[in-house]
């Protein structure tokens, strides 16, 4: 495939520039220049070439559209409120009726997994949005571990065993004490059998975890929650991002003594509940020029998946730099989910996941003209 004669923001040069993007096997194998190619031509004169746009913070294909209440309620376990050993790939429904919606928005890739009802809750997946099932365009099955602190598990699990901020903290610090002694006895025994401790499921999926394997995906809107996650994650040594991130604009000097990935939002919604009085659309903006590394994330369906690119021109009207803006959807969030060697930038060598639009995406009147992902046209306007 040849693209020609688009206007390329690549997410790499603050510039856009005009110039051809050469397809082949499924990848970028040239852009920029003046090329020749004998297979499928599109004329871009006249459109803007953007990378798939990413999503770091999704619950598409596991909380899903339609059905009666309930019936589709495959994001939270609401019977332990500690659950590591789950994962959301077993919860994915790759015929979410939200998908295509998403796909036609210039959508292409996502971070989704379990909600935030429990301290630990699962692994996230990377996944592209298109294909019969979670296995056919999987990036990595695991890519964080969910963890939440703040109003939802302790309204979760009120009833059961949590009921305030130090004991959301104390199960979690408990879950990691208890996994790392497990993981330590299991070393010093080694290959004998009889010294092993008895398997646990939990504690075996916190291994890695403990390792710096696998991040911490940490659910935390007000201030004090933030750095609670922050200061559990210096005790034990392990790597972890920062998802919602809503009061992080108060906080900027320790986010930035920290040096952690942010994703913000959702911001296109109202102030649900207490921890969410502080929410602004200056928030990213506010993070970027800090010099953090900020992703915009919908937790859709919290707000549609397909409107991840208005939400990033909602933080440019309230002071974010485009460009930062544009980061934030595509290269940043790739980042943060461990999936920017394939995707969230134009470059030789990524996947050919391309989106080209008759105007600027993050502008509401835009139209997305084309979505192209690994190399094939998945949606043509």
């Amino acid at each position: 495939m040849l693209i020609k004669n688009a206007t390329i923001y690549d997410a790499v040069n603050k510039e856009p520039y005009k110039g051809d993007i050469l397809v082949e096997n499924g990848k970028i194998k040239a852009i920029g220049g003046n090329y020749e190619a004998d297979g499928e031509v599109i004329d871009a004169e006249g459109l803007n070439a953007y990378p798939g746009f990413v999503d770091a913070h999704s619950h598409i294909g596991l909380d899903t559209t339609g059905g009666p209440t309930g019936s589709t309620y495959d994001y939270n376990e609401m019977n332990d409120i500690c659950c590591p050993q789950l994962r959301g790939l077993d919860s994915y429904y790759a015929q979410d009726a939200a998908i295509p919606d998403a796909l036609a928005g210039g959508v292409t890739t996502v971070a989704t997994g379990p909600g935030s009802a429990n301290v630990l809750g699962g692994t996230f997946l990377a996944i592209k949005l298109y294909g019969n099932s979670v296995e056919e365009n999987l990036i990595n099955p695991n890519v964080a571990m969910k963890c939440a602190f703040g109003e939802n598990p302790k309204r979760c699990y009120r009833d059961k065993v949590d009921s305030a901020r130090m004991t959301t903290a104390a199960i979690m610090r408990e879950a990691l004490f208890n996994a790392r002694d497990y993981m330590l006895r299991k070393e010093a025994a080694g290959d004998d059998i009889t010294k092993q401790p008895a398997f646990d499921m939990k504690k075996e999926a916190l291994i890695p975890v403990l390792k710096g394997e696998l991040p911490l995906k940490a659910h935390a809107h007000r201030s004090d929650d933030i750095l609670t996650a922050i200061r559990i994650a210096k005790e034990f040594g392990l790597k972890i991002t920062i998802e919602h991130c809503t009061e992080g604009h108060l906080i900027v000097d320790e986010l930035k003594e920290a040096g952690v990935p942010v994703a913000v939002g959702p911001t296109l919604t109202n102030a649900s509940k207490l921890e969410l009085l502080n929410k602004s659309w200056t928030t990213p903006g506010v993070l970027a020029d800090a010099g953090l590394q900020v992703s915009i994330i919908t937790d859709a369906p919290v707000i549609l998946q397909e409107y991840l690119p208005l939400c990033a021109g909602q933080a440019v009207k309230a002071g974010m730099d485009p460009f930062e803006a544009l980061k934030a959807i595509t290269i940043n969030p790739a980042k943060h989910i461990g999936v920017a060697d394939r995707v969230g930038s134009l470059e030789e060598g990524k996947d050919a996941d391309i989106v080209l639009s008759d105007g600027d995406v993050m502008v509401s009147d835009s139209v997305v003209k084309y979505v192209i992902v690994d190399g094939k046209i998945l949606v043509k306007a």
